[in-house]
């Protein structure tokens, strides 16, 4: 499934979000975050794990995750290659 990642940002702008896109290397792992506001992601190709709420869970490609504000979460590149993911936060 191809992403229209332009859509995805007008789509997310509209609901009052703004982000930008990760190429992250493989075994690339951002560990313990929280944020004060929501954030919205979505893979675009690769294999990423995501870590929230004492659950691991592989991200679908072209699926949209919320992430809600002040929740502590890691996300991990699981793939032997790049993983592409599209991110962004509300105001």
């Amino acid at each position: 499934m191809a992403v229209d990642e332009q859509q995805v940002f007008t789509d997310w702008e509209a609901r009052g979000f703004s982000g930008g896109t990760m190429v992250d290397p493989p075994g690339k792992t951002w560990l313990g975050y929280v944020h004060a506001v929501d954030e919205l992601i979505m893979l675009v190709e690769g294999e990423l794990e995501l870590e929230m709420l004492g659950e691991h869970k592989m991200l679908e490609v072209g699926k949209e995750v919320l992430i809600r504000r002040h929740v502590l979460h890691s996300i991990r590149n699981k793939g032997e290659g790049e993983a592409r993911w599209l991110y962004a936060y509300g105001k």
